[in-house]
């Protein structure tokens, strides 16, 4: 039996059938920030809802604190841009206009990746370097609030989520791209032609054209799926089923995405992922989500940002409503309906532990 199109001594090499460019290309692991944020959150849905979720609760957590101070944070969605920078780099870097007075009137958050750190002789940051194509800019420490996340092994700069999620999302596209060749040559190998004329004779190459041309003018695409065929000439039609581990790719794809999705410290249900039992509703996932990231996040940007501002606001509040988080507010009267009932404590024990001070 030979399979028409891989006789040897034919001189014309068989043609590549899958469309959807270079599985092992789309499956590298890329190293750069840059290419890691276009491979992920660029040309990945998983990774870039979860940040944008992330993010976007961040950036929209209702404030308390200091009129003014919230009025400066809260402007712009600031603190939005700043936490997607965080999760995704590992640092944010928060440009601090000042007036004629030296008060705070306006917060930028700056590119990571065009920022760097001058330390001077003991170790300690000197001056920030931001730079912006073949132009560079250096700005002196107090003009630049920098919030890094835990670094191990760097005293300067943060460590992202992106780095570690990076496998999973390449492993992702590169399932991607799988399933679109597929799909590309019909969207399963459901057979072969074989040429067994019996003398041992090939295809010449202009047989093999031709007959190549009338299968992807007649039978391939969604289109002419389960199309009759005519065999002739010595042509057989021989069924191919697909393997066990073609059959489970479907789920090396889906436990990709989970791993993205833990990276980002992202419920799986809230990003509309199958199989996950933890959680048993959207509402018990949202308040996780609030509880073990957002939270967590906000309140280390907004500490960062109170320590750095707050001596121009005489040392004011800023941390995030509790009372005003709509995936908290059972919490909230579960915790209201303790403190009022603890009937040995004053009103004014009350409203410290409720937090009202």
């Amino acid at each position: 039996m030979k399979w028409f199109g891989w006789k040897a001594g034919r001189d014309v090499s068989r043609p590549v059938l899958a469309r959807g460019g270079s599985v092992a290309a789309a499956g590298a692991w890329p190293q750069s920030y840059e290419a890691q944020v276009r491979a992920g959150y660029g040309g990945n849905a998983v990774a870039q809802r979860a940040v944008r979720l992330v993010a976007e609760s961040v950036g929209g957590a209702p404030l308390d604190g200091d009129a003014a101070l919230v009025a400066l944070v809260g402007a712009q969605r600031m603190l939005g841009t700043a936490a997607a920078q965080l999760l995704l780099h590992g640092n944010a870097f928060v440009q601090v206009l000042r007036d004629a007075d030296g008060v705070p009137v306006e917060l930028f958050p700056l590119r990571p990746e065009r920022v760097a750190v001058e330390v001077d002789a003991l170790g300690w940051p000197a001056a920030y370097r931001y730079r912006v194509a073949a132009q560079e800019v250096r700005l002196a420490p107090d003009a630049v609030i920098h919030v890094r996340a835990f670094a191990p092994l760097d005293d300067h700069y943060g460590l992202g989520c992106l780095g570690a999620a990076s496998a999973a999302i390449a492993i992702h596209n590169a399932a991607a791209t799988w399933t679109k060749a597929l799909l590309d040559n019909a969207a399963r190998p459901s057979g072969a032609l074989v040429y067994d004329p019996g003398d041992g004779s090939a295809l010449s190459a202009e047989q093999f054209r031709r007959l190549k041309e009338e299968m992807d003018a007649s039978f391939a695409g969604a289109g002419n799926a389960g199309r009759p065929m005519l065999l002739e000439g010595g042509l057989k039609w021989q069924a191919l089923s697909l393997s066990p581990a073609d059959l489970d790719f479907a789920g090396t794809k889906a436990a990709a995405a989970r791993e993205i999705a833990l990276a980002f410290g992202v419920p799986p249900m809230l990003l509309g992922l199958p199989g996950d039992s933890t959680h048993a509703n959207y509402r018990e996932a949202n308040r996780a989500l609030w509880r073990l990231t957002v939270l967590p996040l906000a309140d280390h940007l907004l500490g960062a940002l109170r320590g750095a501002l707050g001596e121009s606001f005489g040392g004011g509040r800023l941390e995030v409503d509790l009372d005003r988080v709509p995936a908290l507010v059972e919490d909230r009267e579960r915790l209201w309906r303790m403190v009022s009932a603890a009937s040995f404590l004053s009103d004014d024990e009350k409203r410290e532990m409720v937090g009202w001070k």
